[in-house]
């Protein structure tokens, strides 16, 4: 019986320093477009133009004198809006987006009602961090807008 060796030749070498090399551009490439495809976007179309307008916007905002909170109960989330008095606010129309910071796959928009003292609208929430990206218009026509965190804890 003939003994059978296998030697280690160049050609191995290469092929495993080859296989090695394009299993690490495989992940990276694999993480790389998973990154993209989750990225949520643009904050605005042209940030030339919103710098523009930042200064009278923020001003117009902060002379609302309002706060904002939000919290989670069980499956709503409440967001308290009050002004510098600390006396509950009711906006003309408020909109919101609630998601996670890191990708869009659980964003939600909810409905929120106001009952008299904060909007509750029930909403979806797993644990962990999410933001709120709020928008809301006084009732004298001044928009505000916030992202506001909310922790639920699990």
């Amino acid at each position: 019986m003939a003994d059978e060796t296998r030697k280690l030749t160049g050609v191995h070498v290469f092929m495993i320093f080859a296989g090695a090399f394009a299993v690490i551009i495989a992940v990276n490439v694999a993480l790389a477009v998973s990154a993209v495809k989750t990225f949520p976007g643009l904050e605005v179309k042209n940030s030339y133009v919103a710098s523009q307008e930042f200064d009278a916007r923020r001003s117009a905002q902060e002379a609302l004198g309002w706060s904002v909170y939000a919290s989670a109960q069980g499956d709503s989330v409440k967001l308290e809006i009050s002004d510098a008095e600390g006396n509950p606010v009711e906006v003309a129309e408020l909109t919101a987006t609630l998601g996670r910071a890191t990708h869009v796959y659980d964003d939600q928009e909810p409905q929120f009602a106001f009952d008299g003292q904060a909007y509750v609208a029930p909403a979806n929430l797993g644990p962990g961090n999410w933001n709120l990206r709020m928008v809301a218009r006084a009732k004298n026509g001044t928009e505000f807008t916030q992202r506001v965190i909310l922790h639920v804890k699990g």
